[in-house]
């Protein structure tokens, strides 16, 4: 019994991770590599394995950084069986379809720059539409929560609610071989507690080895209602002043949340029921479409709210803007909107054409909602540049900045820790997280109980088996 790391390692995207067991191998994701630095070459690179001799993946959920290479595994020759939760399938579908699209059109872009400047061949495009649609040929059987699945002689693996996005999953293998046996617990990415829409993480249960992410390792986040209602006042003191409200937004998950609380606070009378909403993402769009037809995965106040007939996801001034020509549209709108636009981290998306429009100007605000990792645009402005360049312009940040981590889709560093307590395992592997991030949760772990804490670097491969 094996385990191997190629992704997600002392680094916070492109999760995967391989377990050989039983003469099969099992692969949890297959993430791309995102960030502000140039990750093409990065994602084009080897596997680190042979895709055509992977028997199984388990996909945690349905965020880029864990199945955006799903399409150049299967171009690469895998031919076995993706299993994940129905909702994980359905938004995979949307997100893998969408990545493709930016792949083509990159390379588009690409080959016209060479054309003019270059004798050498353009890069191709990490995989296509054609690759994406091959994809989905091999999602197979599909799980349900706490309900195993035996996938091979000597392995079963069963997922667990993780509450981070819509069908996302913690993957629990039970692993037999030779007389071995060992309980392999992969954290996926955790959701924090108390947060709407979804259920709260599932209590895991005991393990042997834990692979866990770190996202918010070394931090506490902010209380969820004086989050909400900072949000609240962000609008007020914008609208005061005649401005627009940025929101860069995720498509999964932080767009329908978003949406929920500014529902509310109309509904409540703490914001003006004539604010218009433009939700300026069509993958989050589609996704919001996705959310409607999964009640199997909310918590108790949304499922009743659907059962009642209402919408948590709809305002009286929302505007669904899903033509390039509506989105141009709403820079000529100068106050009282609040524009939601992906991508969360600026690193593409409608929200770069926002935020030029909207970045120089004093009455504006940009409200950051959600992590942003280390180079993107996202994580200049938020650490204080005085100009970012992005779309052909250097671009003065004169607008008010506001940083709101309440609404992170990510445990906190003690919600880690408490999930991490229910294993009682006796190895523990951290990924997912920057790598200062890991050292301090590892002290962390190391000062809460027993457990060996490794901070395992790409391609390393460590035996997991114990005699019992």
């Amino acid at each position: 019994m094996r385990i191997s790391f190629h992704g997600a390692d002392q680094d916070v995207t492109g999760s995967c991770h391989l377990i050989q067991c039983a003469g099969k191998k099992i692969l949890i994701d297959c993430g791309m590599f995102q960030g502000g630095r140039d990750l093409s070459e990065e994602n084009a690179e080897d596997f680190g394995f042979a895709a055509s001799e992977i028997d199984y993946v388990l996909l945690t959920h349905a965020h880029l950084d864990h199945c955006g290479r799903l399409p150049l595994l299967v171009k690469r020759g895998f031919r076995g069986e993706i299993i994940a939760t129905a909702a994980t399938k359905d938004l995979a579908r949307l997100v893998l379809l969408d990545s493709a699209h930016l792949q083509e059109s990159e390379a588009k872009f690409q080959a016209k720059k060479f054309a003019r400047h270059s004798d050498a061949e353009p890069p191709e495009a990490l995989y296509t539409l054609y690759d994406a649609t091959r994809c989905f040929d091999y999602f197979g059987r599909e799980a349900q929560y706490e309900h195993g699945i035996h996938i091979a002689p000597g392995i079963t693996v069963t997922f667990y609610e993780a509450g981070h996005i819509l069908g996302s999953a913690c993957v629990y293998l039970d692993l037999k071989e030779e007389g071995k046996h060992c309980r392999v617990l992969f954290s996926g990415d955790l959701g924090s507690n108390g947060r709407k829409i979804l259920r709260d993480p599932a209590p895991p249960p005991k393990a042997d080895v834990v692979v866990m992410e770190t996202t918010y390792g070394d931090r506490l986040h902010r209380s969820l209602d004086d989050s909400v209602a900072e949000l609240y006042q962000a609008i007020h003191t914008t609208f005061a002043h005649g401005g627009n409200v940025i929101i860069p937004t995720f498509a999964l998950e932080r767009a329908q949340e978003i949406l929920w609380y500014l529902r509310e606070g109309v509904e409540r009378g703490i914001l003006p029921a004539a604010m218009h909403v433009f939700l300026d993402s069509p993958m989050a769009i589609s996704a919001t479409e996705i959310f409607r037809h999964h009640p199997e995965c909310y918590d108790e106040e949304s499922a009743s709210l659907f059962k009642q007939g209402r919408d948590p996801f709809h305002l009286s001034n929302l505007h669904i803007t899903r033509d390039l020509a509506d989105s141009m549209a709403i820079n000529r709108i100068n106050g009282g909107a609040v524009i939601l636009a992906g991508s969360g981290m600026c690193t593409g998306g409608r929200v770069r054409h926002h935020l030029k429009h909207h970045l120089w100007r004093k009455n504006a605000s940009i409200v950051f909602v959600g992590f942003a990792a280390k180079g993107t645009l996202a994580r200049k402005i938020i650490d204080g540049a005085r100009s970012v360049y992005f779309l052909g312009e250097d671009i003065s940040v004169n607008a008010n900045i506001y940083t709101i981590n309440g609404f992170s889709a990510h445990a906190d560093r003690d919600e880690l820790l408490a999930w991490h307590q229910h294993t009682h395992a006796k190895k523990t592997f951290l990924v997912h997280g920057e790598e200062d991030v890991m050292h301090i949760f590892a002290k962390h772990l190391k000062g809460a109980g027993h457990t060996d804490v490794i901070i395992p670097s790409k391609s390393q491969v460590f035996e997991l088996c114990n005699n019992q």
